[in-house]
């Protein structure tokens, strides 16, 4: 089951794109020109896709940059037209209001991971949490990040998770906001917060630095994340579905799998 998101949640959290010009390419060798695949990607893909970036280059010769941000702000660039070739978000729904605006490739579209969400804080700070209650019910933790909610899909979910353990109305005015999933975590890395409440991806990616616990997944909606080739431009559609289909290939699934995601069909995994 996806979650639908507002049309007027979206534009609430929009941030306008600044974007650059590329070259002309064939789509049967690497971009010319000195251009490269833009993906765009929700944050908590930033160490994950940066891995996949360097074997797809490897393996390929395409050239690829990444544009990390939340899900719905991205969502919002592609729609007004922003020259990006992928579009890889946290929340199937984003696919939805992308296709509806007449951009993307619906045939593209696939699942390449299930979210999952933690607590996690530096492991100096660490409250030696195991579920959400003893988190909220501590009175050391004076200030909760989780990501936006408005325009985050890790953000809506650790509110849903608060919500179904009738927590929220508890920490509400406790909590600190971050633009997305990679923001909220500097949150609780910097002090600003005390705790945070991120996407696995991202309390792996941290290793040493912190700890973290899963948040029962039965308190939120299923995070189906999902990837769509995005681009108008043919003699760029040939590279774009080559990421999208990589992501989901052998080599892709590892590097997924080694940062928790897992998808349909995977075995294993966090």
């Amino acid at each position: 089951m996806s979650r639908r998101v507002p049309i007027g949640a979206l534009v609430a959290g929009m941030v306008l794109f600044t974007g650059c010009s590329f070259s002309g390419s064939t789509s049967d060798g690497p971009l010319t020109g000195g251009a490269a695949l833009v993906v765009a990607g929700a944050s908590d893909l930033r160490p994950v896709f940066e891995e996949i970036g360097d074997l797809f280059t490897e393996e390929t010769g395409h050239q690829v940059i990444f544009d990390f941000g939340s899900s719905g702000q991205l969502a919002q660039r592609i729609i007004e037209g922003a020259p990006i070739d992928v579009f890889a978000s946290a929340d199937v729904s984003y696919l939805d209001l992308v296709l509806a605006s007449g951009r993307g490739d619906a045939d593209t579209r696939a699942t390449y991971a299930l979210g999952r969400v933690t607590i996690w804080s530096r492991a100096d700070s660490w409250g030696d949490w195991s579920e959400l209650g003893e988190l909220v019910a501590d009175p050391g933790v004076r200030f909760l990040a989780i990501a936006n909610p408005e325009h985050a899909p890790y953000g809506g979910a650790a509110r849903q998770a608060l919500e179904s353990s009738a927590l929220w109305d508890a920490v509400e005015d406790r909590l600190v906001f971050g633009e997305n999933i990679a923001d909220t975590r500097r949150l609780a890395e910097t002090g600003d917060a005390d705790a945070a409440i991120v996407a696995l991806s991202m309390a792996i990616d941290a290793g040493e630095r912190g700890q973290w616990v899963l948040i029962d997944d039965g308190l939120h909606d299923p995070l189906e994340q999902a990837l769509l080739v995005v681009t108008g431009d043919p003699a760029r559609v040939g590279p774009a579905r080559a990421f999208a289909e990589f992501v989901n290939q052998p080599k892709g699934r590892e590097v997924m799998l080694r940062y928790g995601f897992t998808a349909p069909g995977d075995r294993g995994g966090a």
